[in-house]
């Protein structure tokens, strides 16, 4: 380990990604203390306080504090990538964009220009959505929580504020993305995530000085945390080798070359961590629309089946957990593609017809890994947020947060790995072009 930290600093190329990305995480950082106008901050914290383990505080976790602050950043990266679901969706519903996709740099970057008009459209959504429902709220002891009564200065204010928020951190994921390490907006809500685990610590050491939790229940939890994170790491490396084998070639004249065996390596999580971050925003839409509609008996009712610690939310939860597991798994990985190219090549699977029955093995081998590994996510972010209700442990610990920061810290050190790596081989290839230049030289002055 210390020599890969010692070998990251030796490259000044990975040197200056790691410290950009830092940095633009440390802006982030500073933003969430920023207040937006017009909040009374000592209603709003009161008001925080007697709503512990609802979905404001879901919504808090993944905004890194900054809904309890209100701060300019309230919004966060949450109508990016609920953008990005949308353009991901639409993709496959509309042949015109799957078009773009397949137009490669260009395309890319129109389907990005569509996800960016389409933040700024959601955030100001739930920009005009949060200012009118703050408006209407009060703590218990029926303070509001917007100075002066609010108005309709407040709610321009506020859409126009936390808009031009989301924007600024949705700009910061895409630098992090192109000229940092990692995928900027996962970074940015495992930033948030961590950042909230002192204050998570804090109030289960007062809980237990209070005599609230025991110090066995604590124990017991930090066991059963390790044991949660060791089952994810080792499920998000595990692998299934599809055994490839490429046929013999004989050249003219009669050497022997190919019949290697390699194999196609699939992993077990093919999802990765973007079925929980998508759930979770999905999540959010139903308090978003009751809090348009207050007087609506259908859209509170709508709001109240996805309260946390209660069973339809714990199965809409899974079900969506499941639905973009398969989903994503599909947009990532095309069988047909993958049996085209083994066919150009002239490779193939042992036993398997190169065409048809090559893509119709691949389906089913994706088929089960996918459904594996939706069971596998499912029971990561379920089973811990059961346990911790049942303990009345702070929300900072459930398994969602956990699988976000083991999985997206996993996937920045495997780029760091690969980004070494591959700065590994441009040595060794400029050491062997050196020495045939060398060795030609030699040979021209004898």
């Amino acid at each position: 380990m210390f020599s890969t930290i010692t070998d990251i600093f030796k490259l000044p190329a990975l040197r200056n990604r790691i410290l950009f990305t830092l940095a633009m995480l440390a802006v982030y950082r500073l933003g969430i203390f920023i207040p937006s106008p017009g909040i009374d901050r000592n209603a709003l914290a009161e008001f925080f306080s007697s709503s512990e383990g609802s979905l404001l505080s879901l919504y808090n976790m993944f905004s890194g504090g900054a809904l309890e602050r209100f701060s300019v950043f309230v919004l966060g990266i949450l109508p990016y990538i609920s953008a990005s679901i949308i353009m991901q969706l639409a993709q496959v519903m509309f042949p015109r964009i799957e078009r773009l996709k397949s137009e490669g740099q260009s395309g890319r970057k129109k389907i990005n220009q569509y996800t960016r008009y389409l933040t700024i459209g959601i955030a100001l959504i739930q920009s005009f959505t949060i200012s009118v429902s703050l408006q209407s709220m009060s703590t218990a002891s029926g303070t509001s929580i917007v100075l002066d009564g609010g108005g309709w200065w407040f709610t321009v204010m506020t859409v126009i504020t936390m808009t031009s928020g989301s924007c600024f951190v949705m700009w910061l994921g895409e630098q992090i993305t192109e000229r940092g390490i990692g995928q900027g907006a996962s970074l940015i809500i495992t930033a948030g995530i961590i950042a909230a685990i002192p204050s998570g610590a804090r109030s289960l050491y007062e809980n237990m000085v209070m005599g609230e939790i025991s110090l066995l229940t604590i124990t017991f939890l930090f066991v059963f945390m390790t044991i949660v994170i060791g089952a994810i790491v080792f499920v998000e490396r595990g692998q299934y080798q599809v055994p490839i084998r490429f046929p013999k070639r004989v050249t003219a004249d009669g050497a022997a070359s190919g019949g290697q065996n390699t194999h196609l390596p699939l992993k077990v999580n093919v999802a990765g961590v973007i079925p929980p971050i998508f759930a979770s925003s999905i999540m959010f839409f139903p308090a978003t629309i009751s809090s348009l509609f207050p007087n609506s008996a259908f859209f509170q009712f709508l709001s109240s089946i996805f309260v946390p610690d209660t069973w339809t939310y714990l199965v809409s939860y899974i079900v969506l957990i499941v639905t973009f597991t398969f989903f994503y798994a599909a947009i990532t990985f095309n069988p047909t593609d993958i049996a085209d190219n083994l066919r150009r090549q002239g490779a193939f699977i042992p036993r398997v017809r190169p065409g048809a029955e090559t893509v119709a093995k691949l389906d089913y081998i994706l088929l089960r890994l996918t459904a594996g590994g939706a069971i596998y996510l499912s029971a990561v972010c379920i089973l811990p947020e059961v346990m911790a209700r049942s303990y009345n442990i702070p929300f900072y610990f459930g398994g969602t947060g956990l699988l976000i920061i083991v999985g997206v810290c996993m996937q920045t050190v495997a780029q760091i790995e690969g980004y070494l790596l591959s700065q590994q081989y441009d040595g060794m290839d400029k050491q062997s072009q050196g020495g045939g230049r060398r060795a030609k030289f030699a040979v021209d002055r004898e």
